[in-house]
């Protein structure tokens, strides 16, 4: 009975809602486009800066609001510094050995004692950096980080893991050389930088195959210094107990190792805009990767080029985006980027398309970057959008321990000022639609792109021929050109 009688109340009251439901729908007009909400506000957090006696450098920021402990240990230079051409995946497979296996443990031990205290230890390297780190609850820091500090000062190598891990990479290397975009990753920029830059050098099997244990020992025992490091530690710690922590399980990281230099060669020379096309037999979609080598980080023209490549590729509303995919369909999504570095890193704009309409992307494409030129003038919406989109992003880089901890050593590897996060807006802020036309006219040459299509060479060479866009090429999976 009594269930019974709570049904009937629960309909009872449903009914006696509906109405007051169905005048507050009527009441909202979906004519109408909310407005946007208050933009997020902006909270750089602090940090205190020391010296260790290694010459290791030494961050930390307090945040307390959760018992959590972010620790990463960065390198500037990577694997374009420190890796040769003739054995390139040295640096890759050398961080991944790291968890292989320590003086006193071997590799299942770590993981197991990884586990114990739930979490993991990353290792990665990249082109001109490299980072060990975790996240752990404040009570697990120092024990992580013990584990940590032994696998990077006392891995050991074992030559088993290494046969496995090769074996591993040249299967990988080898399924990708069936997928439209991994081709095209590495294609382009053998195209744009040649084999003679660190930049072009392609990780192959042969260079896998060349790789050796003491490669790997040797390459370890001089990368790791921390003469090239930043230590940064954000969480639930003060900076005195983070530097007694680091310090302590540290303590046997003798000094050495200074930054690189970061010199690089110079690159090739100009050549005309050209197709290059590498043939995938029956691919039902395109793969467009469209570029040329851009300026490093430092350059003046940062915060123009980024409010440019925003509005032309950058965001979702972009118009790359707003033309290829929602006004003429041809793509699930395209866009553009450039790779900002202490090098030369590319300007890159492409993306997926339907093997049919090839050539109209290209065309597009071309009409977009014209557009940005100039040809089709920025409006007042398109400019605020832009930077809008750049300015109430910012706050989203503070949101956790990992990412503030990311944020602060993007400031020490790229020698960047102390208030860059505090400055950030108001110098996208200053950009003006002269300066947009100008770093689009500098950095996007359309007398000097490299067009990159990995597609069905029998289906879209005629249509690509006919744009009269550029002159077309044939290249091989691995960059060469066909004979």
């Amino acid at each position: 009975m009594n269930a019974r009688i709570t049904r009937a109340l629960v309909v009872a009251l449903a009914v006696a809602l509906v109405p007051a439901a169905l005048c507050a729908r009527q009441a909202l007009d979906r004519s109408k486009i909310p407005p946007p909400g208050k933009a997020p506000e902006l909270r750089v957090p602090t940090w205190t800066e020391t010296t260790l006696p290694n010459g290791a450098a030494l961050f930390v920021s307090e945040k307390h609001d959760l018992p959590l402990v972010s620790f990463s240990i960065l390198f500037s230079g990577g694997a374009d510094q420190y890796e040769p051409a003739d054995k390139r995946g040295l640096a890759g497979i050398a961080a991944s050995m790291l968890s292989e296996g320590t003086a006193t443990r071997d590799g299942e031990a770590l993981s197991n004692a990884l586990q114990m205290l739930g979490t993991s230890v990353n290792v990665g390297i990249g082109s001109e950096s490299g980072s060990l780190g975790f996240v752990s609850t404040t009570a697990r820091f120092a024990p992580t980080l013990d584990i940590l500090a032994d696998m990077m000062t006392h891995s050991t190598f074992p030559a088993p893991a290494l046969e496995r891990i090769r074996a591993q990479r040249i299967v990988a290397l080898n399924a990708a050389k069936a997928q439209p975009g991994a081709i095209a990753r590495r294609v382009f920029p053998k195209v744009l930088y040649g084999t003679a830059h660190p930049f072009g050098q392609l990780v192959t099997e042969d260079t896998y195959k060349a790789i050796t244990r003491d490669d790997v020992a040797a390459f370890a025992k001089a990368y790791f210094e921390p003469g090239r490091a930043a230590i940064v530690v954000v969480g639930d710690i003060t900076p005195a107990a983070a530097r007694a922590a680091v310090e302590k399980a540290l303590a046997a990281w003798p000094a050495g190792g200074s930054k690189p230099a970061f010199t690089y060669p110079p690159l090739p020379p100009k050549q005309p805009t050209t197709i290059y096309l590498v043939d995938k037999p029956g691919a039902a979609q395109s793969t467009f990767a469209i570029g040329l080598p851009g300026p490093p980080r430092s350059t003046p023209d940062y915060y123009a080029i980024e409010v440019m490549d925003t509005l032309l590729g950058g965001m979702f509303q972009s118009r790359l985006n707003a033309n290829i995919r929602e006004e003429k369909g041809l793509s699930y999504g395209v866009s553009s980027g450039f790779a900002f570095g202490k090098g030369p890193g590319p300007f890159r704009a492409g993306g997926d398309v339907i093997s049919s309409k090839s050539d109209v992307a290209l065309t597009e494409f071309m009409k977009e970057f014209r557009g940005m030129q100039g040809a089709r003038p920025v409006t007042d919406d398109e400019l605020q959008m832009a930077k809008n989109s750049l300015a109430e992003s910012l706050p989203e880089r503070f949101a956790s321990v990992s990412s503030i901890g990311a944020a602060i050593g993007q400031l020490w590897l790229q020698g960047l000022p102390d208030d860059y996060y505090q400055q950030y807006a108001a110098r996208i802020n200053a950009v003006t639609r002269a300066d947009m036309i100008r770093v689009a006219r500098r950095y996007i040459d359309l007398d000097h792109l490299s067009i990159v299509i990995v597609g069905d060479e029998a289906t879209i060479r005629k249509p690509l021929e006919a744009t009269g866009i550029a002159p077309i090429v044939g290249l091989d999976s691995e960059g060469n050109r066909k004979q």
